[in-house]
């Protein structure tokens, strides 16, 4: 029969691994998966992915938010509080700046005319010239098929679960994402 001390001696190694993994799951990091294309072709339907929950979110960045009180989304930082969003002949203006937008050349050759067509702030329900503070606006990179701030509003910054750029699955298609 196994001592007391010999049972103490794996048990303690593992709860500690236990605890841990809570606390870096609770606090650091956590897997999710792509639901839909609206972020095709950059995230595919099903890709698993690593969300850092202690990234501040930047311009062009990807993330995950709470939607709703059941959903989470995930989509492309477009514009930060303070700015100008502008789109005209499928091009990206913030604060009147065009802007390259080198993850949209996938989608941009496989469809006829615009991708994201023309709009301002006051065309969606943000309804105002600027970004309101405490907020993001975002949008998915497959701008045609995208239920994103165009149709929902711009994201409060506290809604943000984390940002998120590594892919881990399937194993064929790791990578890490650059904005």
């Amino acid at each position: 029969m196994k001592s007391k001390s010999s049972i103490i001696g794996w048990a303690q190694p593992l709860l500690i691994g236990i605890v841990l993994a809570v606390l870096i799951r609770s606090f650091i990091v956590v897997p999710i998966v792509v639901e839909g294309a609206s972020m095709n072709t950059t995230l595919l339907n099903h890709d698993r992915m690593i969300v850092n929950k202690m990234d501040k979110p930047e311009r062009f960045d990807i993330i995950v938010f709470h939607a709703t009180e059941k959903e989470d989304y995930i989509k492309r930082v477009i514009g930060l509080p303070g700015d100008r969003i502008e789109y005209k002949n499928d091009k990206l203006y913030i604060n009147g700046k065009p802007y390259d937008e080198p993850y949209l050349e996938n989608q941009k050759q496989m469809v006829m005319g615009a991708l994201t067509p023309d709009f301002t702030l006051e065309d969606t329900p943000v309804r105002q010239r600027t970004v309101p503070e405490g907020e993001l606006f975002v949008m998915g990179d497959n701008r045609r098929y995208s239920k994103d701030s165009r149709q929902i509003g711009s994201v409060p910054i506290d809604k943000v679960v984390g940002t998120t750029n590594i892919v881990y699955w399937p194993v064929n298609e790791m990578k890490i994402l650059k904005n």
